[in-house]
Parts: structure tokens; C-alpha cells; sequence
């Protein structure tokens, strides 16, 4: 795989300190093919990196996932479980040191960051050639493509919708679907007035992808790309109307507490678990937290797409993970047959049903939307028609470390003007772009 390797240099702009050694495969060679196309293992030891945390079943799925790479390749499976904590600085640490892995999963917003610095591999020609370039959640192939190549494959990701408390909503005379923000806000307000008591629908000013359905939903844009330069637009007109939207709810509303411009999501989710929340934005992945921890209210619960301005289903942040090849791996081959074999068939659907995140591929998801309930429909709605990534540039792993978007919305909450605190993390934007 000659067209495979790229001189360091040249995807690494800005950040030669990470000149990788060869890390991973410890043959000592390319990956050779045996009959009928299938890698030839035998002898060979490739390493994985796997986060941990997601998947309470991890260890038995791990046995498996390494049972039936030995029986398809020859080749042994090391997994070695990483903490997300930390994580990024470790992959940075092992780019630069040459002590990696040859596949690991990397969370989406890391990976034009990993690859733009020379750490990760294209799998372009590798995903085409194994036909699987169609089909694939799009919102995960716009996460893991850099510059015209996919550097990760579409393993899980999960999506943003309202949660809500079947039995109050009911009490309130609240249960329908929201065609757009005026008969959300219809909702909200008839909650409010129902029970002053209840928060009728929280605004957490910590979280960043509760309010960025509203910046999309009202055709603004977090930053734009033209002529191969990122430049700021969460000051936009439209990204100021979603932003003014949002906080509003809380602002003049009784959708929020004093503390609200400090809470993050698992705040608003606690307050629902104690019934006090009828309706509240989070991920696809709770429903079956609240099955564990509270069955008699999850009997309750009832799921809706966050609307748009004008429409049902607004735009919704798909965070989850891609799996890469490290660069320098020297068992490429063998590599891409371990990225396949999690990313599709039986072990990509058991992980979804597993960990109740969505699988990358839409023959896949559809399998598990058909074995699921209502709820995981409506997710499923909201990430196929509004799944969408973050400004897919090296930039955005500064941003997020800045928390520049959780103090914009937090900063409004405390009394700032929309305008004032969207001009302000613009500009702190502007400055990573140029960095």
C-alpha cells in the first residue's frame, strides 16, 4: 500500500513537533495478503486503543472482538483500554513519541486536529475499495474528512433530541411534536403556566450542543470555511437569532434556575429524574440510563426532534467516534481489517445495541432502529435528517479546550448581549483560525 504513506511533513503543518517514529505492528513489515485476498496474520501482533466508559460490556465484547480477529486473520489483538480523561494528550504525547497504537477510536472533534498533524492515515482508497463508501451516516463522514480524505471510518455516534416526562406533559395538555420554535415555545409557555413550580424546559449554560440546534436551526453557522480559511459567523444575524431564541427561554421564562449559566447536561438530568423537568434537551444515549437507574420513569418517557425555526427537525450536533489507523502503523493491511470488522456487521450492531449509541453505517442503524422503541426513532430521525458536525478543522480542538461556545451561551445567561458575547467569541475564534 505505497499510495498509503505521506511524507510527515507535508499533513503536518504547524506542528512538527509531532514526527512520528513507527509505532503499532511489530512484524516488522507491510501486512502481506493470504488466498482469496485475506490478510495473512499469522505471527503478527497489531494494538488497538479503545475508550473507555461506553460500553459497560466492554471486557466480554473485547474476548470476542479478539477471538474472531485471531480466527479471521491469524493475527493477535491487543486491546488496551484508555481513559477519555487525559486522552488527548496522551495520543499527542504517543504521535510525537512513536509509541501509538495501529487503530484506535478517536472521538470526532480530535480527528482533522490528529490528522492535519501527521498522526492518522487516509482511509479513502481502503473504505472505497472495500465498498463501503455508500452508506455511511453522513454527519460521521463530514466528522472524520479533512481537506477531500476520510481519515476515520463511522463507528458509533450519538445525537441530541427533548426528552420528555410523558405524564406531565399529559397533566399539562402538552404532547405533540413541535412543527417549529413558535409551537415549541407554545409548548413551553403552557408548561410554565400549568406549574410555575416545574422548569419547564432548562437551558444549561455549560452545555454547547443544546443551544447549537438553535444557531443551525435559524440558518447561522459557528464558523465558515472559504478559500481554505476558517473564519468565525457565531455573529452572524441568523446565529444571533438562534442564540437570542434559546437564552430567552431562559431569560424570560421559567426554563432555568440562578445556577443555570454554570450547568452542564447531567445537571438538567438530574432535575429531571426527580420529576421537576417535563421536557429537556439530551442525548440518545440517556433513555436507556434511565431504564437502569429508574424503570417507573422510564415507562414515562416520550421523545421529540428538536425543531428548527421553521421546520421539525433542526440541525443536532452527532458526537461519537470514528476508528483510525495511525500513520506509521507497519501492518496497514491488517489494520484496515480490524477497522472493518468493528465498523460493520455483527460487531458494529452488537456495540450499538450495547451501548444504545448509533452505529455508522444506515444499513446497521436501520437494524437497530427496527429493534427499538418510539424513542429510538425519534433520535434516529434527528440524526439522519439534522446529524451535523462542528467546523471540521484543526482549530476546533483549541476551541473546545477554551470553552469559548460554553462561556458565550453562560455569558449571555449572566446579563451579556447576544451580539456582545457572539462579537467576543468570534474574535477569540478568529484568533485559533489564525493561528
Amino acid at each position: 500500500m505505497i499510495a498509503r504513506r505521506h511524507v510527515l511533513a507535508a499533513g503536518a503543518a504547524g506542528s512538527a513537533a509531532l514526527a512520528l517514529a513507527a509505532c503499532g505492528g511489530d512484524s516488522g513489515g507491510p501486512g502481506g495478503t493470504g488466498s482469496g485476498g485475506e490478510v495473512d496474520g499469522e505471527g503478527k501482533t497489531i494494538t488497538m486503543w479503545l475508550m473507555e466508559g461506553t460500553n459497560a460490556s466492554a471486557d466480554t465484547y473485547i474476548e470476542e472482538l479478539k477471538a474472531a480477529f485471531t480466527e479471521a486473520t491469524g493475527a493477535t489483538l491487543d486491546v488496551q483500554v484508555q481513559p477519555w480523561e487525559g486522552a488527548h494528550d496522551k495520543f499527542v504525547t504517543a504521535m510525537a513519541g512513536g509509541t501509538g497504537p495501529d487503530v484506535a477510536e478517536v472521538g470526532t472533534t480530535w480527528v482533522p486536529e490528529f490528522a492535519d498533524a501527521g498522526g492518522l492515515d487516509v482511509l479513502t482508497e481502503d473504505i472505497e475499495a472495500a465498498g463501503l463508501a455508500e452508506g455511511l451516516v453522513q454527519g460521521l463522514v463530514d466528522a472524520g474528512t479533512l481537506d477531500g480524505e476520510m481519515y476515520g471510518m463511522p463507528w458509533y455516534a450519538g445525537v441530541r433530541s427533548i426528552l420528555g416526562n410523558r405524564e406531565m406533559l399529559e397533566e399539562a395538555g402538552v404532547n405533540a411534536q413541535p412543527q417549529n420554535w413558535d409551537e415549541l415555545l407554545t409548548m413551553i409557555t403552557t408548561l410554565e403556566e400549568h406549574n410555575p413550580d416545574w422548569i419547564s424546559f432548562p437551558v444549561p449554560g455549560a452545555s454547547i450542543f443544546s443551544a447549537t440546534p438553535f444557531i443551525w436551526g435559524a440558518g447561522g453557522e459557528i464558523a465558515e470555511e472559504q478559500g481554505g480559511t476558517w473564519s468565525a459567523t457565531v455573529n452572524s444575524p441568523e446565529a444571533v437569532e438562534g442564540l437570542t431564541w434559546y437564552t430567552d427561554l431562559a431569560l424570560k421564562h421559567n426554563s432555568s434556575t440562578a445556577a443555570a449559566s454554570t450547568w452542564v447536561e447531567t445537571e438538567a438530568l438530574a432535575e429531571f429524574l426527580q420529576e421537576k423537568v417535563p421536557m429537556f434537551i439530551t442525548g440518545s444515549w440517556v433513555p436507556a440510563t434511565i431504564r437502569a437507574d429508574n424503570p417507573e420513569l422510564a415507562e414515562k418517557l416520550v421523545a421529540f426532534t428538536i425543531p428548527a425555526k421553521d421546520s421539525p427537525v433542526a440541525p443536532s450536533f452527532l458526537g461519537g467516534s470514528l476508528m483510525c489507523r495511525f500513520l506509521e502503523t507497519e501492518e496497514p493491511e491488517l489494520s484496515f481489517e480490524l477497522i472493518k470488522m468493528i465498523t460493520t456487521g455483527d460487531f458494529a450492531t452488537r456495540w450499538a445495541e450495547e451501548t444504545n449509541y448509533f452505529p455508522g453505517t444506515i444499513e446497521t442503524m436501520d437494524e437497530v432502529v427496527a429493534g427499538g422503541d418510539e424513542l429510538t426513532a425519534v433520535f434516529a430521525q434527528q440524526m439522519t435528517e439534522g446529524g451535523k458536525t462542528v467546523p471540521v478543522t484543526p482549530a476546533w480542538g483549541k476551541i473546545e479546550g477554551a470553552k469559548t461556545m460554553s462561556t458565550l451561551v453562560g455569558t449571555i445567561l449572566e446579563g451579556t448581549s447576544v451580539q456582545d458575547a457572539a462579537d467576543t467569541a468570534a474574535a477569540e475564534m478568529d484568533g485559533f483560525f489564525s493561528e
